[in-house]
C-alpha cells in the first residue's frame, strides 16, 4: 500500500515540476535589448534574437502602421504631387522550424511588403485619368508579434525607426 502512494506522489510531483519547467521555459525575451527598426522608404525593417523559446515552430510577425506620400501622373507623362496622405498598414512575417531554435535561442529578420497603389483619388490627384504612385512611407509604429505552439509568446510595439542611409 505504501509503495503505491509513493508512486502517485512522485509521479504527481514529477507532473508539477514539468508544468514549472514549462512556465520557466515560456519566458521569451529580446536578447540584446529591444529591436531596431530601419525605414527602408517604402518597407519597414527590423533583426531581432529571442530567448527563452521552447521546441515548437515559431512564427514573428511585424504590423507597421504610417502614412504614404504619393505622386500623381497626368496621362502626358507630367508628376504633380498627390494632396492626400495614405494610411497604410504593411505587414511581413518569418517562420522558424522548431529545429532551428538552439538552446532556446532564434534570430529573425523581416521585413514588411510595400504598399499597394492608391487610386487617383485617393491620392488626390485632379481625376481619375491620373495614375497614383506611393513614393515614401512615413511609419508611426511597429508591432512585432511572436507566436509559438498557437499562442502570442511576446507582443513589443515601437514608434521609433532609424532612416535607410
Amino acid at each position: 500500500m505504501k509503495t503505491r502512494t509513493k508512486t502517485k506522489t512522485l509521479v504527481m510531483l514529477g507532473a508539477v515540476g514539468a508544468i514549472a519547467f514549462s512556465a520557466l521555459a515560456a519566458n521569451v525575451h529580446f536578447k540584446g535589448g529591444n529591436p531596431t527598426f530601419t525605414d527602408n522608404g517604402l518597407t519597414l525593417s527590423t533583426a531581432f534574437c529571442l530567448a527563452g523559446l521552447g521546441n515548437q515552430n515559431i512564427r514573428a510577425t511585424i504590423t507597421a502602421v504610417g502614412q504614404g506620400t504619393a505622386n500623381c501622373t497626368n496621362p502626358g507623362g507630367n508628376q504633380a504631387p498627390g494632396q492626400n496622405k495614405i494610411p497604410l498598414s504593411l505587414s511581413g512575417s518569418q517562420t522558424i522550424s522548431a529545429t532551428d531554435i538552439k538552446n532556446g535561442n532564434v534570430c529573425f529578420r523581416v521585413t514588411s511588403a510595400g504598399p499597394t497603389q492608391p487610386t487617383a483619388q485617393e491620392a488626390g490627384c485632379p481625376n481619375n485619368n491620373w495614375d497614383a504612385t506611393i513614393t515614401d512611407v512615413v511609419f508611426s509604429s511597429a508591432t512585432i508579434t511572436v507566436v509559438q505552439d498557437g499562442k502570442v509568446v511576446l507582443r513589443k510595439t515601437v514608434r521609433t525607426f532609424a532612416q535607410q542611409p
